[in-house]
């Protein structure tokens, strides 16, 4: 079982998440939806990996941060209900690691709770060493086990190694941006990420 989480919005982590899906045989679930303008993460990522998908907790109408979601929506999360399914399973956050679940409570922190290994989704665009360095900061004092980025964009040497050396974390590859992006196009780019131990 694992966590993915993002040093953005927008950084590919359901894309991502439907790699490792495919690449690890495990079922898929995104806790909160908030927003179905262009369809929901949970349907994204089985159309693209075939895993079995489990049905969110909270799906909510605003396409913004779950806890301002949920305030529009006049919804009320209850953070005790957020519990993982049991088995293989790849876990998408929302946003980067420090976007608010309730006003009470922050991803990382119900990360923390879990305590699963969670991979970083980054872009490798300009400005991704400092979003990297921040969230590997977050992430660590709170204690979550980080397995490892993924990164997402085109090749940038230099930023990934940077990061993954001051960062004392490990590359699981990278994800080039794919168009089209079909399940095959998809598979091909998961085939040759470096997911041993995971």
């Amino acid at each position: 079982m694992i966590v993915v989480t993002g040093t953005d919005t927008g950084v590919g982590k359901t894309v991502a998440s439907a790699a490792l899906a495919w690449r690890l045989g495990a079922s898929y679930w995104k806790p909160i939806q908030a927003g179905f303008d262009d369809g929901s993460d949970t349907a994204t990522v089985a159309q693209l990996s075939g895993a079995q998908v489990f049905p969110e907790a909270y799906r909510l109408n605003t396409p913004c941060s779950p806890h301002r979601a949920a305030e529009i929506d006049g919804i009320v999360i209850d953070p005790a209900s957020l519990n993982p399914p049991a088995g293989r399973v790849v876990i998408e956050g929302a946003g980067g690691a420090l976007v608010p679940v309730t006003r009470e409570l922050l991803y990382a922190d119900l990360f923390a709770r879990w305590q699963l290994p969670t991979v970083i989704v980054a872009r490798t665009a300009l400005g991704t060493i400092n979003h990297s360095l921040l969230t590997i900061e977050a992430l660590r004092a709170r204690q979550v086990p980080i397995a490892g980025f993924l990164f997402v964009g085109e090749e940038v040497l230099d930023s990934q190694a940077t990061i993954c050396v001051i960062g004392q974390v490990r590359s699981l590859g990278r994800l080039p941006v794919l168009d089209p992006l079909t399940p095959q196009s998809l598979q091909g780019a998961a085939a040759a990420l470096d997911l041993d131990g995971l």
